[in-house]
């Protein structure tokens, strides 16, 4: 069961929130998970990670399979497509 994540409203200069989600956007995050990311890594230096603290959930699109792993792809003459996009 998974448990519900706590709501926390944060007030910040709008500066540090603007540079913020700039550093979110070049690493493919949220601004959210980008605070969460960067909270988790200071408790984490700090040694103050709790033991039963869930990891964070894996975000995007899954990894790519190997073709061997993944079979003819949709666009594929096997598939009856083209080859061109």
């Amino acid at each position: 069961m998974a448990t519900e994540r706590k709501k926390l409203l944060l007030r910040l200069d709008p500066s540090v929130h603007d540079a913020l989600a700039r550093w979110a956007a070049d690493d493919l995050r949220s601004t959210n998970a980008q605070i969460e990311f960067l909270l988790r890594r200071a408790l984490a230096d700090a040694g103050r990670m709790p033991g039963g603290a869930a990891r964070l959930p894996r975000r995007g699109r899954p990894p790519k399979q190997s073709p061997a792993e993944d079979g003819p792809a949709e666009n594929s003459p096997e598939r009856g497509g083209s080859d061109a996009s």
